[in-house]
């Protein structure tokens, strides 16, 4: 094995800032409507290049079963659809809950993608990239976009958007939400009428899957009213993470020491441009 490269390159979690389903395709998939940013709290990955073609998990996580790791099923694809003879060591440093609806899995996917694009030399653009990731997860285009974005469709359609970079205080309750089975309640309102961006600007940040899952999911409800007490909360997607804005992070941190001890919590700033892209600027084509 020759190492060509060495760093550790961040897998940054995001926001659904808010979320409207306006309808349903033939297929099943559901219309959306929703704006995503990013965050600088990330996952890490360390990412080596071997000549001797295997791609090889370092990590050993056990609430993410090898078979079900998307950052291992992201470099065997990439390889598959490029040809290459280059195989891999993924070594992947694991900070963003898993089922928290925040990232996780998607963003770990994006990353091994892109930076393994870049360090075989392989070539796919970025839309390239997209197409591929769009078969580990619907999620994982954002992270190969790298913007903050308004996003319709089923979530694949962006168009940049410049938000104010406040920061946020996250917190996530010892659960974990199958996005699948939020989308397959009969409850769920699939018929919201459309918004613009400016509708978005001027305040509107609601979530139409937050009654199902309020309803269903009795500790995030519970941390709902909880965070409400002190700021406006949110729910990202279909959770299991909340979240609410802050101007400062001292008053993010100020509530943040108050989180019940079971909870897990983060103060994070927003972030236009994705932690990852940004380093991937900094460091030029390979």
């Amino acid at each position: 094995m020759r190492l060509v490269h060495e760093a550790l390159w961040p897998a940054p979690a995001k926001l659904n800032l808010f979320l409207r389903i306006i309808g349903r395709r033939h297929d099943g998939y559901h219309l959306l409507q929703t704006v995503f940013q990013f965050l600088d709290i990330a996952d890490h990955l360390k990412l080596q290049v071997r000549e001797d073609g295997h791609i090889r998990c370092l990590h050993r996580y056990s609430d993410i079963p090898q078979q079900h790791d998307l950052s291992l099923k992201a470099a065997h694809l990439l390889r598959q659809r490029t040809g290459t003879s280059q195989g891999a060591d993924i070594e992947l440093f694991k900070r963003l809950p898993v089922g928290g609806g925040i990232g996780g899995g998607s963003s770990d996917a994006a990353t091994v993608l892109l930076v393994l694009n870049r360090l075989w030399q392989t070539g796919l653009n970025n839309k390239e990239l997209a197409e591929l990731g769009l078969q580990l997860g619907a999620d994982v285009p954002i992270f190969i976009y790298g913007h903050a974005c308004w996003a319709q469709g089923i979530g694949e359609v962006f168009s940049d958007i410049n938000l104010p970079q406040p920061f946020y205080l996250l917190i996530c309750p010892p659960v974990s939400v199958s996005t699948a089975q939020i989308f397959r309640t009969r409850e769920l309102t699939r018929n919201t009428s459309p918004i613009t961006i400016a509708d978005f600007l001027a305040g509107y940040a609601d979530n139409d899957c937050e009654p199902v899952v309020r309803k269903q999911v009795r500790e995030i409800d519970e941390a709902m009213q909880w965070l409400h007490q002190y700021a406006p909360a949110r729910l990202t997607g279909t959770g299991a993470c909340i979240f609410a804005e802050f101007a400062t992070e001292q008053a993010a941190k100020s509530v943040s020491v108050c989180c019940p001890s079971d909870w897990q919590n983060f103060v994070s700033r927003g972030r236009n441009r994705s932690p990852l892209h940004q380093m991937l600027d900094r460091t030029g084509p390979q």
